[in-house]
């Protein structure tokens, strides 16, 4: 199936870096977006609001090698399930890991190593969240750490909620790729937990 031409426009208006076509075409395909993954993941609603989130700032990164006479939902879905798939391979990992420790551990006492454990990682989280720009630190410490909607976030700064939901996305983004480079020590921590 070709796609329409107004689809089409807004393909080359979003590969040329127009703001408005991106709009257009998150407002026109989010929600099926959504529904997609929301199929894939077996009804995850946090996982296909992430994803959803996550496959529409990869097509903003990605727009000028964007083909004007492909479908829109073609580069989505393409995106989106490989990001779903490659959660579940992390999750998979994690998984086994975790597994992998709980079946070699000794007797200790699990209340002071949780305790350390999450103090430290508390600490470090928030060290990330420092290093994001002012207005995305703000939005996430609102989001995440004082609990309001991204709704009640896009009110109190007089932005829409999709700039809420960008910058949340970039955020965790962010964390994630920071707690990724910094796994190595996190599995030292682990290890000297353990021991």
């Amino acid at each position: 199936m070709f796609p329409l031409k107004e689809e089409t426009d807004d393909l080359i208006a979003l590969r040329n870096g127009s703001p408005k076509a991106f709009e257009r075409i998150y407002h026109r395909y989010g929600g099926k977006l959504y529904n997609f993954i929301m199929t894939l993941s077996h009804g995850d609603r946090y996982l296909a609001e992430e994803i959803v989130q996550s496959v529409f700032i990869k097509l903003w990164e990605v727009r000028e090698q964007i083909h004007p006479e492909k479908s829109v939902i073609f580069y989505l879905s393409t995106i989106g399930k490989n990001m779903l798939m490659n959660t579940y391979q992390r999750q998979t990992i994690e998984f086994v890991y975790r597994k992998l420790l709980s079946e070699q551990q000794v007797d200790y006492d699990t209340t002071t190593e949780e305790e350390i454990d999450r103090k430290w990682l508390e600490n470090f989280a928030d060290e990330l969240i420092r290093q994001l720009p002012p207005s995305r630190q703000k939005i996430f410490i609102l989001s995440r750490k004082e609990g309001y909607s991204n709704k009640q976030i896009a009110e109190m700064l007089n932005i829409s909620v999709s700039t809420v939901e960008t910058q949340l996305s970039l955020a965790m983004k962010f964390m994630r790729k920071e707690f990724q480079k910094n796994r190595d020590k996190l599995f030292v921590l682990l290890i000297c937990l353990l021991i």
